[in-house]
């Protein structure tokens, strides 16, 4: 599973092509994609996010999955000037299947992604009762916790 965001430059295209970066994807194929969602920066200052999850079947081990990840996100003029600061495009992996790794290279699940209402609603709205690694919870029992965070689901297809 893996999480899309965009708060600089023309962020709804931006989404668009690191979709159809994400499916092309040498051992990937894209099996789903949420609705476009639209939330205010959490921890940061910043204009709003359009976000959205998708699910991708990979044969790619996670570490090659996340430097493929990484490279869409450069070639889409992605800057780390700071933590949190606003982005082109921002690309996580939130779950790899089951499994837990906890490295100085990549931690999965995401550790904050069960706190974070822009990824629990499109992963809800995908996939409700997906099992959270470690946790006996699912998308659709963590999302009531984080209510006060405003997450907009956005009518009509956006890809």
């Amino acid at each position: 599973w893996v999480g899309l965001g965009a708060n600089l430059g023309d962020a709804r295209q931006t989404l668009r092509e690191a979709v159809q970066a994400l499916a092309s994807l040498p051992g990937c194929r894209l099996a789903a994609v949420s609705s476009l969602w639209r939330s205010a920066p959490v921890d940061a200052a910043g204009p709003h996010f359009f976000n959205a999850v998708a699910a991708l079947d990979t044969t790619l081990a996670p570490l090659a999955l996340l430097r493929a990840l990484q490279a869409i996100e450069l070639a889409h003029g992605r800057e780390r000037p700071y933590r949190n600061a606003p982005r082109t495009l921002d690309l996580d992996l939130l779950l790899y299947g089951e499994l837990r790794q906890d490295d100085p290279v990549l931690t999965l699940p995401h550790p904050r992604a069960h706190e974070r209402a822009f990824v629990l609603a499109p992963l809800a709205e995908l996939s409700p009762e997906l099992a959270w690694p470690g946790r006996d919870a699912t998308p659709a029992r963590l999302l009531p916790l984080v209510q006060d965070q405003a997450v907009e689901r956005l009518a009509g297809l956006w890809i």
